[in-house]
């Protein structure tokens, strides 16, 4: 007897058996621009994530199934990384996202996941002001980074004056709100504090760096913070180079900056400017140095540089693979559950924790541009809880966060109430 099968059955057989493959895989979504002013920074770390799911998946998958991983382009564009973010979440169906480098590319995507209750690991520094259980802060908060890098200012190079130099949106905003605060409570008079926001992708730096220049025309030691993202970063230190301005004169030290946007860079004159980070290329360690070993493996390059946001990536998607299996299910609601108190090594020889605000414990790294366009680490601390409400903003200070037994990201230990999170976008 023949089985003769119905072109509606034939249908429906192609259909369970994509249906069965795609249940066969865990989804992983790639959310960074592979286009526009961002791209200089953010194609690394998509490449970064298809590295991890290759190794991951090598070493057997996570529970019993392959990862896949699902990338789009929001191309530099925030509003679009908010459409991005909801198709990966309805169209791919995706477990689970990494994405993001500017805060307001996060602030665009945050009420997507919210609604849709996804999961985002976020690997970049920031400004902090924010905790969403949707959302995993691998990067540094401000004091895991700019105000450490502040004191360093202040206590080992006497800088006396301060031109905080950001692009204009909301991480250099907010983060310069906070060291503008932060330095006048450290005695520093408002006057001695210049302030100035450039667009995403500007060029013309002669007059900025002028004003600087002008600044110091007292005689007192002026230092630049740099909060100035993107490739905007290219066209303000070849102006510092062409000014013939060296650390000595007015050192910087950027939030921003890193490996790979000094790859782009004839760093001959920035040597002994600084950047602060959680983690450098020339960190040494057994981890480190088979992480290295991996990635330029993976992208068959060895002049191929690491930076900051890759470990941030690699530790955010460690944890997530642990939480994953710890749980028994890619469900968002068990696998946030699951991430809290996690430990895992980091890249710098120290280990990093999960902690129940959503921000993980990290080293304070300063590094020195060094001629080869890689950093010296000139200080470097143990490990610091994340705060996600600063101390230095007085209606931050009197906020906390805690998923677990307060069940919310901005508690008011005065009123002893959990309040709505309003975004700075």
């Amino acid at each position: 007897m023949k089985l003769r099968m119905t072109s509606a059955l034939v249908g429906a057989l192609v259909f369970a058996t994509a249906a069965a493959a795609q249940d066969d895989t865990i989804k992983v979504g790639v959310l960074h621009s592979l286009s526009g002013t961002m791209a200089i920074s953010e194609t690394t770390l998509k490449d970064t994530v298809l590295m991890m799911v290759e190794a991951q998946n090598a070493k057997g998958g996570v529970l019993g199934k392959q990862l896949e991983a699902v990338v789009v382009d929001p191309a530099s564009d925030w509003p679009l990384f908010a459409e991005k973010a909801r198709e990966l979440l309805t169209v791919e169906n995706v477990d689970v996202i990494f994405g993001c480098w500017t805060s307001v590319s996060r602030k665009s995507v945050l009420p997507v996941i919210e609604e849709l209750n996804g999961l985002l690991f976020y690997p970049v520094q920031y400004e902090g002001e924010e905790s969403s259980k949707n959302v995993f802060y691998t990067g540094a908060a401000p004091n895991q980074q700019a105000i450490p890098a502040t004191d360093y200012f202040l206590d080992e190079l006497g800088v006396e004056k301060f031109a905080l130099l950001g692009t204009d949106y909301v991480y250099p905003r907010t983060t310069n709100n906070i060291l503008e605060a932060y330095l006048k409570d450290k005695g520093i008079a408002e006057e001695d504090i210049f302030v100035n926001y450039t667009p995403f992708g500007h060029s013309d730096w002669s007059k900025i760096v002028s004003d600087v220049v002008a600044l110091g025309a007292d005689g007192k030691k002026v230092g630049v913070i740099s909060t100035i993202n993107g490739d905007a970063n290219i066209g303000f230190y070849k102006e510092l180079a062409a000014a013939g301005i060296s650390a000595d004169d007015i050192p910087v030290v950027a939030f921003s900056v890193g490996e790979e946007e000094l790859s782009g860079l004839d760093t001959s004159n920035l040597v002994g400017h600084l950047a602060a980070w959680n983690y450098f290329q020339s960190a040494d360690s057994p981890e480190n140095a088979a992480f290295i070993e991996g990635w330029h493996e993976f992208i068959g390059d060895e002049s191929r540089v690491t930076n900051d946001p890759m470990e941030a990536t690699y530790i955010g998607f460690n944890m997530w693979v642990e939480a994953v299996e710890a749980a028994g299910t890619t469900d968002v609601d068990a696998v946030a559950k699951a991430m809290i108190g996690l430990e895992t090594p980091n890249l710098t020889g120290s280990t990093a924790t999960m902690l129940p605000n959503h921000h993980l414990t990290k080293p304070v790294l300063i590094g020195e541009i060094t001629e080869d366009g890689q950093f010296d680490i000139i200080s470097q601390t143990d490990p610091v809880p994340g705060d996600a409400w600063t101390d230095y903003l007085p209606e931050s200070a009197v906020l906390t966060s805690d998923w677990i037994d307060l069940e919310c990201g901005m508690y008011n230990t005065e009123t002893d109430t959990c309040v709505q999170i309003k975004s700075n976008y």
